[in-house]
């Protein structure tokens, strides 16, 4: 098997605050990425690949646009490249347990440079051990022609399946002993799909985010250093390696199946 960690492309011309980043672009994650020549991160329907800001950045935000509620229970809210890219360069690139993919459908026309489909949304890893085989999966923003469909099902699906996955199976995986899901306890639509993929309640942590002042939270007390910015809690999901093998492969491979819709 052979992995790759870097993307040579032709540098753009970059007239913003912040540049797309390095060139060859480095991934800079913990573990190593299947290529595209062993389609790991693949369905008929749905790929996983590398969120490249040169690549993907445009029209994420072409997307997201009009849509500021998929940012409702998110710290963070892009509008422009020169608010999402030096966000993806400090938390996501520069951190190497941290990845960020995009998420292509397969079932809709190309508009991704070198990929056959239509860019659906991210879906990311956050927090990755290797001295410990954990993980989050984070990052989600799926966009509005795309939900409800396939799309979040099976991106989520096809990361559990690499991550909790032996390297001795086929195709291999890394052999992660957990990985984790935190949502907002409001946020159903997230508790529905850790749910659907067979995750466990664990509980809930409370005040672990600092959000922007126009996000849903809890109001802090007055006087602290955060003037105003609500709080969220999270509630915790988990899918571990026991449960994996004891019964959680056979369901997130059930929903793995090509069905469109």
């Amino acid at each position: 098997m052979s992995f790759t960690n870097s993307f040579s492309r032709p540098a753009p011309e970059v007239t913003i605050g912040f540049t797309y980043g390095p060139d060859p672009y480095d991934i800079n994650f913990v573990f190593p990425i299947p290529t595209s020549d062993h389609p790991i991160l693949e369905t008929p329907l749905v790929k996983l690949t590398p969120f490249i800001p040169r690549i993907h950045a445009e029209t994420y935000l072409t997307r997201t646009a009009g849509y500021p509620e998929l940012y409702r229970y998110y710290p963070f809210q892009f509008s422009t490249l020169d608010e999402l890219l030096p966000w993806i360069e400090g938390f996501i690139r520069r951190d190497t347990g941290s990845i960020l993919f995009a998420i292509i459908d397969k079932t809709k026309s190309g508009d991704v440079e070198g990929e056959e489909g239509a860019l659906a949304g991210t879906i990311g890893l956050l927090k990755t051990s290797p001295e410990n085989l954990t993980t989050e999966i984070g990052g989600l923003v799926v966009f509005p022609p795309f939900q409800r469909t396939h799309v979040t099902t099976h991106a989520s699906g096809l990361l559990l399946r690499w991550l909790l996955d032996l390297p001795s199976a086929s195709p291999p995986g890394l052999g992660l002993r957990r990985v984790q899901w935190s949502a907002h306890p409001e946020n159903v639509g997230s508790r529905r799909v850790a749910e659907r993929l067979g995750m466990k309640l664990e509980g809930c942590m409370r005040w672990m985010w600092a959000l922007r002042e126009s996000a849903e939270g809890k109001k802090g007390r007055e006087g602290d250093t955060l003037r105003g910015r609500p709080g969220r809690d999270s509630v915790l999901y988990a899918l571990c390696w026991d449960d994996w093998e004891g019964g959680g492969r056979e369901v997130v491979m059930g929903l793995l199946k090509p069905r469109i819709g």
